[in-house]
């Protein structure tokens, strides 16, 4: 699909994934973003890049102030509070009652994650591996939320005759934000890092290849929806990407800790998405040495 001259809704606009998507969207597309926009500055950033914002509460999910007549919808709307009541709106509710709202568009992307899989000691996750609490012990109800809106996803595609891709994102990060960029932080200050015992190793995928990965994902869209995981090739510990951090900043080698309750290895076989998409724009050593790069240590 070619993602020029459409118009295009983007949900969790303010995310990690979603500022430099919408901005990037924003150069040829007409883009609509949803959130609540509490944060005036973060809307402030998406107007300035092109976005039109429209305030609506993922909790309520009324979605009757935005118009219809749409061509495509990204769903990255998240929340981690805790609640269940409320995750469970957000997350798995209220991807119904968008697919309900914009059920005449021509494609439905859906984010997961990579949360959804069973922990297996780090062997890697096809799209058929088998579901479980993955985030237990850090984030209680973010696993079993995520399962929950792909299931309201599947649904939706076929109530709805939807084209819908359900895409299973690994760990995102750019030049300005994301996981490593908070390990860069905690290691500045000297905290130690926990990490799982098995080993902690994860696919990064970085905002560029995100915004490249996009097209070919929507591509896939169909009824019944298809399942996806969304990653980069090349598996990375997080110990040696914050070693490699370490070394670029100058700053002291992460402290790092293995815990049995830190998050599992999130090991993604990328092998269907490599084979729609080979080349990759961002490999996880330059991604990296950007990222320090544009956070100087003063």
């Amino acid at each position: 699909m070619e993602l020029k001259n459409k118009t295009i809704v983007v949900t969790g606009p303010t995310g990690m994934v979603g500022p430099p998507l919408c901005k990037t969207l924003a150069a040829d597309n007409r883009v609509t973003a949803l959130a609540r926009f509490s944060d005036a500055n973060a809307r402030a950033d998406l107007e300035a890049g092109g976005v039109e914002c429209i305030a609506v509460d993922f909790v309520e999910a009324d979605f009757s102030a935005v118009p219809r007549d749409v061509d495509v919808v990204v769903n990255l709307a998240v929340i981690k509070t805790g609640d269940w009541k409320t995750d469970l709106a957000v997350c798995s509710e209220a991807t119904g009652h968008l697919m309900s709202h914009f059920r005449d568009s021509e494609a439905f992307l859906h984010c997961s994650s990579g949360a959804v899989y069973q922990p297996n000691g780090g062997q890697p996750f096809t799209e058929d591996s088998p579901h479980g609490n993955h985030h237990a012990h850090m984030m209680p109800t973010y696993s079993i939320c995520k399962i929950a809106g792909e299931s309201v996803a599947r649904f939706g595609a076929q109530e709805f005759n939807l084209p819908t891709v359900i895409a299973r994102l690994n760990v995102p990060y750019g030049d300005t934000t994301g996981w490593p960029f908070f390990h860069l932080l905690m290691m500045r200050a000297g905290m130690d890092i926990e990490v799982h015992t098995d080993g902690a190793r994860y696919n990064l995928v970085h905002d560029e290849d995100i915004a490249a990965d996009l097209p070919v994902l929507l591509d896939q869209a169909s009824v019944p929806a298809t399942t996806l995981n969304w990653a980069s090739p090349g598996l990375v510990s997080v110990a040696e990407w914050c070693a490699f951090m370490a070394e670029i900043d100058g700053c002291d080698p992460p402290k790092i800790v293995e815990s049995d309750t830190a998050i599992p290895s999130t090991v993604m076989d990328t092998s269907r998405i490599e084979a729609l998409r080979p080349d990759r724009l961002v490999n996880w050593q330059n991604g990296l040495r950007r990222l320090v790069e544009n956070h100087p240590a003063h």
